[in-house]
Order: C-alpha cells, then structure tokens, then sequence
C-alpha cells in the first residue's frame, strides 16, 4: 500500500476542530451544544461588506491580482495610518486568510529545518504551518500565574541558535487574550536588532482592547522597518471568519518580493471576499465602539462565573475575545470529550478547547483549556453553570 509521507504523518490535528465529531453526535441526541471552543464571533457582519457583494455587477468573475487589488491595498494602507502603521499600498500582499499569510511569512523566511521562536501557549495552527514549512518551533514558556506576559528576554536569549531566524508573537493573543505593553514590545525589540532576526507580530484582533489599554504595532516602533512583518485578517474584525482574506504587510523589500512569488504560485485570492473587505474598510467607528462594549461585558460576565468554580483558576485577558483557564482535571482532553460524548445537564452540555493543543512543549497545558467568550451574556453565566456542574459530576 502506498505510504502517506512523514510530513503528513507530523501533521498536528487541530485541538479546536478534532471534538466537532462528538459535539455533532451530541446534537444528535437532541442535546444542546454551547460552543465556548472556536473563535467565531456571533456579531453580524457589517452591512456594507454584505451589500458589495449583493450589488455589484460583474459579468465574469475573474482572477484578482496575485497581491490583491490596487485599490484594496490602497485603502488599507490609509486604514494602517490611522493605527500607527506607516506603509504604502506596495508593503501589502493579499493572502487567503491569516493562515495563508503566516504559510507565506515563513516560507519566504525560513528553509526547512530552521526554527522560530514563540512564546507558548501560542495559536495551534502556528504549529501545523511550522510543519508544513519543515520548520521547527522553538517554545518559551509563559505562566497563567503571570497572566501569560511576556517571558523574560533571557528565556529567548537562551535559545536563539544560529538557525533562528524569527520571534513570532500574537498580540493581542489567541488563546490567551494577553496584550503585549509597548515597553514588552521594545525589549523584543532589542533582540531581534541584536541578533539580526525577523519580528513576525499575528495583529488580528487589534481593535478588541480592554480596560483602557492600547495596541502597540511592532510597525509603529522605529528602527525595526527591516525586521518587522504584521500578519493580519478581516476575519475578526468585521466577523468575515469566512471571507478569507488576510494580508502580510512590511517594509523589507525583499520579504515583500519573495511573498509574492508565493501568492504568483496559487494565483489570486477571491475575488467576492476582496470586494466584501475593501467595503469594509468603511465600516462606522461606532460599530467597533459597540461590539467592544459587548465583548468587555462577555470577559467580565465570563471571568465573574469561571472565578466562582472551586478549583478553577483563569488569567484574565486584556484583548481579544479568549481566556485561558485551568481546571480541577488531570486530563482536559478527556474531560472535553467526556462532557460531550457522556454528560448533559437539563439535556445541554458544553464544547472548550483543551488548551494542551495550544503548547508544543509535552505535557505543559495538560489541565488547561481555551474559552472563547463569542456568545451572549445569558448563555455564557448558563453555559458555565454547566461546566461547574459537569466538573462535580466527572471528578466524583
């Protein structure tokens, strides 16, 4: 029988879609699922993106170009501006998704057997495109007892090799909604000009920011246009998770040249999904204003019932729409398929991320899962109820 290669074998299974089967059978049964797992936000998509699409009158649907649109790229470069982020339409190339643009990223920086530094836990598609490339993830630890802050520069120091050849951060962070200050920002600054490496920051929740706290771009900090490089995505922002479309943005010439010969090899993004997110760009400041407010009061309700559970303890996120909380169980992986596969409560149960799948160190994350606080206040004081209740009933 022909052999499936080892690249594929290395694969990582998704820890947020690989329940999908349990919560579907579940379903099934007649039960309720609460999804806490994924971060698909249940705020409608602005108007204006929908109507783009609706009302435009292409008579062939043709290919876009391999960067994305002229126009597009212009706009988002104004939109750039306003945050800080001083860049022209030609720093820009249009990918399908954030995914596509962290596969470009590291394929334009990194040959096979190099290595990337990021502080876990991290995103755990960071690890499937790690894989993909045939780079290796090197991890730096951050604790939920320090809210998942920044690692000390030391901590990367020691494991910079003469294979490094990028730190990779989120920021704000999925999954653990941390939001890096800007003098943490300054001191990675410092590293990646001392030892000569790229600063990849993953931006796409930018606008989601609490307590007064603002966004720090690694573009915005000068002397780092060389090392700099945003990944970015309409996907959160304008609850477009479906759009596909994203976008890799820096000044390095060379980066930006080699990124698009990526984007040559598979043509073009969509073209629809290009026309719903250059409408997008005009979306009201108010809508943000809004669904900021929503999200304050979801973390607050969130963290406010997770913090009545005996046993459990969580960080508290400053961006984002995801908290990181450990719980009273050896095994989160099992206990997230048991209260599919085995419990409901008043015929309603619960779907989390189990958070092991969010390290790449073995082991670490074992008692850990990811909640996203994506649904209405109501259903997340009644799906934690929930979860107190499967927890009593699972470590009886």
């Amino acid at each position: 029988m022909p052999k499936i290669s080892k690249k594929g074998i290395k694969m990582p299974e998704s820890p947020i879609r690989k329940l999908v089967p349990f919560a579907e059978d579940a379903k099934k049964r007649g039960t309720t699922v609460f999804h806490l797992n994924i971060g698909q936000p249940d705020v409608k998509t602005p108007q204006i993106a929908l109507d783009a699409v609706k009302n435009n009158e292409l008579e062939t649907l043709a290919y876009a170009r391999s960067e994305g649109s002229e126009s597009y790229r212009e706009k988002l470069a104004s939109y750039y501006k306003k945050h800080n982020v001083l860049v022209s339409s030609n720093d820009i190339v249009i990918t399908t998704g954030g995914s596509e643009a962290l596969l470009f990223t590291i394929g334009s920086i990194a040959d096979p057997g190099d290595e990337i530094i990021i502080p876990e836990p991290f995103y755990a598609n960071y690890n499937g495109f790690s894989t993909a490339s045939g780079v290796k993830i090197v991890p730096v630890i951050s604790k939920i007892e320090d809210n998942f802050a920044l690692p000390k520069i030391e901590d990367f120091e020691k494991l910079i090799t003469n294979k490094t050849k990028a730190i990779l951060i989120c920021n704000p962070g999925n999954p653990t909604g941390y939001l890096y200050s800007k003098e943490e920002i300054e001191k990675l600054k410092k590293i990646v000009l001392k030892y000569d490496l790229f600063l990849i920051a993953d931006e796409v929740y930018r606008e989601f920011t609490y307590d007064g706290l603002k966004h720090t771009s690694v573009m915005s900090l000068e002397g780092l246009e060389q090392h700099s490089i945003i990944i970015d995505s309409v996907s959160k922002r304008y609850s477009m998770c479906g759009a596909r479309i994203g976008c890799i943005v820096s000044k390095n010439k060379a980066f930006i040249n080699t990124s698009i010969k990526f984007a040559q090899a598979r043509l073009s993004p969509p073209t629809y999904a290009l026309i719903a997110s250059e409408a997008a760009l005009d979306t009201p400041q108010s809508y943000f204003d809004l669904v900021k407010e929503e999200y304050i009061e979801r973390r607050n309700t969130l963290i406010r019932e997770l913090q009545k559970i005996k046993g459990v303890k969580v960080a508290n996120p400053k961006g984002a729409f995801y908290c990181v909380a450990e719980l009273p169980v050896k095994d989160s992986d099992h206990f997230a398929q048991w209260i599919l596969e085995k419990y409901n409560y008043n015929n309603e149960t619960v779907m989390i991320a189990p958070a092991s799948g969010f390290y790449s160190t073995k082991g670490e994350g074992k008692n850990q899962v990811r909640i996203a606080y994506v649904l209405n206040k109501n259903n997340l004081i009644k799906a934690v109820h929930i979860l107190a209740k499967a927890l009593e009933k699972y470590n009886s």
